[in-house]
């Protein structure tokens, strides 16, 4: 079932970049959604080595994201931090509720109460995550923090907050 997969990375492998010592060299750390029509670094312009990049459903900053960017503050000089959800994005189509309804229709399977991060309030959503950034006290002082809409028909990204 991974065997494509496993010839690709042996092809990469050949030609893979090495010897890069972990610090994002332009400052830069990113949290933007899993969804595959964004590519972090392409869309702002930099290259490997150059940026810390974190992925969850709807660009959400959580607990764990929380931690890898004061991580990523005070170990890997990271002093631009860009948060990054995306128009047309699965995350803000519906609610919980919503989301629960959809899982349990696609798997048969009741979710119960487990909490998937969505919400329609998109752009509420991301001002209240860049607060929560702007306010921690191991983030504020220390790093730059912007929330950005990447519009997936444009490739262009607004400042929201």
């Amino acid at each position: 079932m991974f065997d494509d997969l496993l010839a690709a990375n042996k092809r990469y492998a050949r030609s893979a970049p090495r010897e890069f010592d972990g610090i994002a060299h332009q400052g830069v750390m990113i949290l933007t959604c899993m969804d595959s029509r964004i590519e972090p670094l392409e869309m702002v312009g930099l290259m490997i080595g150059e940026a810390k990049i974190l992925r969850t459903a709807g660009a959400r900053l959580t607990d764990r994201g929380l931690g890898a960017f004061i991580m990523g503050v005070h170990k890997l000089k990271v002093n631009r931090i860009l948060l990054v959800p995306h128009t047309k994005c699965a995350a803000a189509s519906m609610d919980e509720v919503g989301m629960r309804a959809a899982i349990k229709d696609a798997s048969g399977i009741d979710p119960g109460d487990f909490e998937f991060g969505v919400s329609p309030d998109q752009l509420g959503n991301l001002r209240a995550d860049c607060e929560r950034l702007r306010s921690h006290p191991l983030i504020a002082g220390f790093a730059e923090v912007g929330g950005f809409l990447y519009d997936v028909e444009t490739g262009l990204m607004s400042r929201e907050c």
